[in-house]
């Protein structure tokens, strides 16, 4: 890890691989708030079992409260596009939580470039 001016920045986690985070935007359907909450509880596990699944939340809006964003952590963008996407694991996610959607939601992967504090 190095100092630059008051941000520290790192090459990655063990062996040099940073993590990467899938962030997923889902808007919910009008009144599902409770229910969609309740689904990805429910989903925890699914994630928990996943290959190079490595954490997972669920953030809701302020602005927004039907807006949530779901941040996964993952050790390659492979294992979720590929392997999770894949996976009976992913079915059961999507037949949890699907039917809350009010739009498909909006994914893209981020690695940090800065981690100030």
């Amino acid at each position: 890890m190095t100092l630059r001016g008051r941000c520290l920045t790192s090459p990655g986690g063990p062996g040099g691989v940073r993590m990467i985070y899938e962030i997923a935007t889902i808007e919910v359907r009008e009144g599902d708030a409770a229910a969609f909450e309740a689904a990805v509880a429910e989903a925890v596990e699914i994630f928990r079992r996943a290959s190079g699944c490595r954490s997972m939340k669920l953030e809701r809006g302020i602005e927004h409260p039907a807006r949530y964003r779901l941040v996964v952590g993952w050790d390659r963008v492979e294992d979720h596009m590929e392997i999770f996407r894949a996976s009976a694991g992913f079915q059961q996610w999507r037949a949890l939580v699907g039917r809350h959607f009010a739009s498909a939601p909006e994914v893209e992967h981020v690695a940090t470039a800065i981690q100030g504090f």
